[in-house]
């Protein structure tokens, strides 16, 4: 979380909507351990990482999501996931994150 706490706060000074993703639980191997977060704000600016680039953009389309309908929801990618192989979660893993609306 540390390190995207700087585009949080200059987000938060331009009055920026926000998701936050963050990795709460791997099964088997993967990218990112949990505890990783990314964040997203409304024009799809994004900080952080919670795969190393393999789901990224999969992520941002459910963060945006999120900011439009204020929902929080738990999202996995594995390895068996067609979306998440497609995507390039190869690791073999699967990973589980809990996205939510940033409220300030």
């Amino acid at each position: 979380m540390k390190e995207i706490l700087p585009d949080l706060k200059k987000w938060q000074k331009a009055g920026r909507r926000i998701a936050v993703a963050r990795v709460v639980d791997v099964d088997g191997s993967g990218p990112r351990l949990p505890g990783a977060a990314m964040a997203v704000n409304e024009d799809g600016e994004v900080t952080g990482s919670v795969s190393g680039g393999c789901v990224e953009g999969a992520v941002v389309m459910e963060a945006l999501d999120i900011i439009d309908s204020r929902d929080r929801r738990m999202v996995t990618f594995g390895y068996s996931d067609d979306e998440a192989f497609a995507v390039g979660l190869t690791c073999g893993g699967t990973i589980h994150l809990f996205i939510e609306p940033l409220d300030w």
